[in-house]
């Protein structure tokens, strides 16, 4: 049964008017103070903002953004939605847009070109005041249409020659060259490697750097042990049994993130292989659920905060400095290896060796 609202009790819904009356202050003050004028004294902000409280009043955004002309909603793009890595992003994100007195608008492109675009015409109809995105790999087709539209970007990994774009650096090599390290000190010599899809450069750099970490180890890297697979839970699947079909097989597996992770655990566990007794895994990331897998995974943390924090930066110093003034153009957020029950001493005995039986 649908519940009625007196007439009564609708009438007391509060307006400017009322908050005016409350803090004892004239309409345009309150006006001012909603649109964070610098006219306001601290002393009767502080006041207004106490009357909007205690009256549960709600500022209308729409008729701010044509009195202040400034909307104070950014754009945030995500690759996928699905895995767990970007709703965290996205809450970091939105926790402190919101403390800045932002509002976000969120799209996830799911690597299809089209939809992206989709996602930038709405935002651009929205009046968005920049746009983090942050799809790793695939924002290309869309960056013409905010730079015709001169609307300030922040990008991951990805430099744009254009006065309102930053771009957010990601230190993958610290903590890929720790867990190569972390392996090998436990007595590992085959590491294979699950790499992300090479449409996304995220994924190319995340696997030059394995390549790199492997040769200062003065570990060899074999061709077939390097497999290209999807971020997903089946892309981990995948990639593990490729390297399961082969002769000789690695000891230990280093993924391109905690998604295709999982995926081996999985894997592993229906072909009755133990983790990390026979096989050690390590994945990229750190998402929440990486420490309540079986075992707890071992993974390269990748921050979210962080991420989000250079993000909301980037676009903030583009949003409210004036014309002219310097602004920081690059950020950089690294990355360290987490060690918790994934990896493990290999086996003495058998190190798992293929269908041949025979160890290298």
């Amino acid at each position: 049964m649908a519940r009625r609202v007196s007439s009564k009790a609708a009438a007391k819904t509060p307006d400017i008017r009322t908050v005016a009356a409350l803090a004892k202050v004239s309409i345009a003050t309150v006006s001012r103070t909603i649109n964070g004028s610098p006219a306001v004294s601290d002393r009767l902000t502080k006041r207004v903002w106490q009357a909007i409280k205690q009256l549960n009043y709600f500022p209308n955004t729409h008729a701010r953004t044509l009195v202040s002309g400034r909307s104070r909603l950014l754009g945030i793009i995500v690759e996928n939605i699905v895995n767990p890595f970007f709703p965290e992003l996205i809450q970091s994100f939105e926790e402190i847009a919101v403390a800045h007195g932002y509002e976000i608008l969120v799209s996830s492109s799911n690597g299809n070109p089209a939809v992206l675009a989709t996602c930038v015409r709405r935002m651009l109809e929205r009046k968005v005041e920049g746009v983090a995105v942050l799809s790793f790999g695939a924002e290309e087709p869309v960056l013409d249409q905010l730079v015709i539209n001169d609307i300030p970007m922040v990008l991951a990994e990805f430099h744009l020659d254009n006065p309102k774009a930053s771009t957010i650096l990601l230190d993958y090599s610290t903590g890929i060259h720790a867990a190569v390290n972390h392996l090998v000190k436990l007595g590992h010599r085959r590491l294979a490697f699950l790499a992300g899809p090479h449409k996304l450069h995220s994924a190319i750099t995340r696997e030059n750097d394995y390549r790199t970490a492997m040769a200062k180890a003065g570990l060899p890297i074999q061709k077939k042990w390097i497999v290209e697979c999807d971020h997903t839970l089946k892309g981990g699947v995948v990639g593990y049994g490729k390297l399961q079909a082969l002769p000789i097989r690695p000891t230990a597996i280093l993924c391109s993130n905690d998604m295709t992770a999982i995926g081996v655990l999985r894997a592993a566990y229906i072909e009755g292989l133990r983790v990390p007794q026979d096989l050690s895994v390590i994945g990229l990331d750190d998402i929440d659920f990486a420490e309540f897998t079986l075992p707890p995974l071992t993974t390269i943390r990748l921050s979210r905060a962080d991420l989000a924090r250079a993000a909301f930066e980037a676009l903030r110093q583009q949003a409210e400095h004036g014309i002219g003034t310097k602004i920081q153009r690059e950020f950089l957020v690294s990355t360290s290896l987490v060690v918790r029950g994934s990896t493990a001493p290999p086996a003495a005995e058998q190190e798992w060796v293929g269908a041949t039986g025979v160890k290298p």
